[in-house]
């Protein structure tokens, strides 16, 4: 047994040990369209009341994050005036403090309402959630264990030495000069932890990590390792010697040195490489960039175009019913991509940046209005409400948006024949592929109407981290019963032609197999064919060494066999699967549960030419159930193509290279010609708001 003497007297001997490994080793210092963006010059943090060169102003008094003299003539007023989501926020606050039952539940928002408000009890709640936190903690260290806040590589290290830095700051006079400098100690450790893995220790016992994404600006993790750095730096200053250090290491190393950079030159467009799951923590990093300038005045979410391209992009990857975004990527907490309270909160946050001025707010007004989760569900969620919405924000139709978007970054295309909860919806995806929660998923097509009827199987897996090649709606490639697997690298899309007719995209998938020797060639072309919502796509694959290409489509509904094809029927929604070439394929339909343990439902299409040999060519028609008039096939020496006729008077003869990539296309919609001639072999600029709006 432990004894007693330890846990007691250990206290501030414990405060010590943290500050002087905080001082031992010298801290971490240093010095439009859809895309765009630039970059702006910062020097060192300006300290406490010093502008530092046009750097940030530092209030030298508490409270001094967040609660500028705006924000907090808002939100008392928003609290006097019982607008819904401040009574809604109060309420959830104060059923917490007589029952303690709302899951999640952060000392921050007692403390925010103790500032707001002057009634004692707010803080006196938030004080002591914080000092049982580190009481624990201390016991912890003590006893020579490591902290649980270093638990998961110190994933929840924002949220922890966040919430206390929080408190710290707003609710600085309802806590003693002791327990200040034991927070302070503990956060401090904490932080230089995570900035000096190898030498990590707790209590003088070497704790040494791996150091998992400390400078890798697009990883979730990082926003975390930021929202401890620089709150525990803003509460600390003046106060704490490591406080300037924290802000240097957040505002100049970690801001301009990596993230800024690192954004700017991979993240054209907005959004994440991790996809649209792992993605949405972008959120945290919203919040910081908000959290610092109402604090110091200083504005950095505009130093790279990255925060205003992320919210069209978002916009675009939600699917027309406004109840779910594109699966991409690893959906560890909810596998099916249905919106949630943290989606609304990533559309908040940055209507809230931009500002009402922006006309990209007024759309995303409708959608937050318009969307699955009108307000927030959960009630630790409540508080983003309080802060960002705004219900007097002006609005604007989604429809005011250009219906196709691209972010060069993620390699995410994103496109719509309109925005009713009928309309068809795709997205396309050849870019980098480089993050750990990204999938093998390059050249992959995603199709909505109404409900998914071409979707990426991970959908319905128990893990939500299904990675895959055989999950995706791509050609798969096949060597002595494996699959050959796709590396870090990237695609490249090669053409990105949009018309109000028509929208156009080739795109190399070969250099993300890095070489291997069993691929020679894999490419594909989408005819998007906007009046019947259908697509043509052509694919050519070259395998060597007896490999073999599967043509696949993933769906939440059995294929069943259609005439000349298959067709996906649902209750909301259908899809005729039509192959034009080869013209007998090989065929079956696997239900994924008999194939993984790891999935609960779903279907894979899966076609093969038997007589391709190493060169595998596939025209697949995809329409709408009933849309196809007439499909006939018009290959002949050199091209691949058919000529298809839709019930809504849309017409198309299409002719692509069967060895040579592009082709032609002739459409005609509404009884003229709309298009006549090869297909564009350039990427086209698209505007983010139809002309005119």
């Amino acid at each position: 047994m432990i004894s007693s003497k330890l846990f007691f007297t250990s206290a501030a001997a414990l405060a010590a040990v943290f500050m002087a490994a905080c001082s031992d080793t010298p801290g971490d210092t240093g010095a439009g369209g859809q895309g765009g963006g630039g970059t702006t010059s910062m020097g060192g943090s300006g300290g406490s009341g010093a502008a530092g060169g046009g750097g940030p102003v530092i209030p030298t008094e508490h409270p001094r994050i967040y609660l500028n003299e705006a924000n907090r003539a808002r939100l008392t007023a928003s609290l006097a005036g019982a607008d819904p989501a401040a009574v809604r926020f109060r309420n959830m606050v104060d059923g917490h403090l007589q029952n303690g039952n709302v899951y999640a539940f952060e000392a921050h928002f007692a403390a925010l309402l103790g500032v707001l408000t002057g009634e004692a009890e707010y803080c006196k709640y938030a004080v002591d959630s914080v000092e049982a936190h580190v009481a624990a903690e201390e016991t912890l260290i003590g006893a020579g264990e490591r902290a649980e806040v270093a638990h998961d590589s110190y994933l929840y290290v924002g949220d922890t030495i966040g919430d206390l830095a929080l408190v710290h700051d707003w609710c600085f006079d309802a806590t003693t000069p002791d327990q200040r400098a034991r927070w302070l100690a503990y956060a401090n450790q904490a932080v230089w932890n995570v900035w000096h893995p190898e030498e990590a220790s707790w209590g003088g016992v070497s704790y040494p990590w791996s150091g998992w994404s400390i400078d890798n600006p697009s990883n979730n993790y990082y926003y975390s390792f930021l929202r401890a750095t620089m709150l525990l730096g803003l509460t600390s200053l003046g106060e704490h010697e490591s406080a300037q250090t924290w802000l240097d290491t957040f505002r100049v190393t970690k801001i301009q040195g990596e993230l800024v950079p690192t954004f700017t030159s991979d993240l054209e467009g907005g959004g994440s490489r991790e996809g649209t799951g792992y993605g949405v923590a972008m959120k945290n990093l919203f919040r910081l960039y908000d959290l610092w300038e109402s604090s110091t005045g200083e504005r950095i979410w505009d130093l790279t175009g990255h925060t205003r391209a992320s919210l069209p992009n978002f916009l675009h990857s939600t699917v027309p019913t406004l109840d779910r975004i594109a699966p991409i990527g690893d959906h560890a907490r909810d596998s099916t991509a249905a919106l949630f309270d943290y989606h609304r909160s990533y559309v908040l946050t940055l209507s809230h940046l931009l500002g009402p001025d922006d006309p990209m707010t007024d759309v995303a007004q409708t959608w937050l209005d318009e969307c699955s989760v009108p307000q927030m569900d959960q009630p630790f969620m409540y508080i983003d409400d309080f802060l960002y919405f705004n219900e007097a924000h002006g609005k604007r139709p989604l429809s005011d948006l250009h219906p196709t978007y691209h972010a060069p970054g993620t390699g995410s295309v994103f496109f719509r024949n309109g925005w009713d909860t009928k309309a068809s919806w795709g997205a396309f995806l050849a870019g980098p592929f480089t993050e750990s929660h990204a999938h093998r998923d390059q050249g992959s097509l995603l199709i909505y109407r109404g409900e998914w009827l071409a979707y990426d199987q991970n959908i319905l897996s128990h893990s939500g981290i299904y990675q895959n090649e055989e999950a995706h709606n791509l050609v798969r490639i096949e060597q002595d019963g494996a699959t050959v697997t796709m590396q870090n690298g990237a695609s490249n899309l090669v053409a990105l032609h949009d018309t109000p007719h028509f929208l156009y995209l080739r795109a190399d998938i070969t250099p993300v197999y890095g070489g291997k020797a069993a691929v020679g060639r894999v490419e594909r072309e989408v005819l998007f064919l906007k009046g019947p919502g259908a697509f043509l796509v052509m694919d050519r694959v070259d395998t060597n060494g007896g490999a073999q290409a599967v043509w696949q489509l993933n769906a939440p509904i059995a294929p069943k066999t259609l005439g000349e094809g298959w067709e996906v029927s649902g209750a909301q929604g259908s899809l005729e699967v039509r192959p034009l070439f080869p013209a007998l394929p090989g065929a079956e339909v696997l239900a994924w549960p008999s194939l993984e343990a790891e999935m609960n439902g779903g279907y894979r299409l899966d076609v093969r030419d038997a007589a391709a040999g190493g060169q595998a060519r596939f025209l697949m028609l995809l329409a709408p159930g009933s849309a196809i008039a007439s499909a006939t096939p018009t290959s002949s020496a050199g091209t691949i193509g058919a000529s298809v006729a839709f019930d809504d008077g849309t017409s198309v003869e299409v002719a692509f290279g069967e060895d040579q990539a592009g082709g032609t296309l002739k459409l005609t919609a509404g009884g003229s010609t709309a298009f006549d001639g090869p297909l564009p072999a350039s990427i086209d600029a698209l505007p983010l708001l139809d002309s005119g709006n």
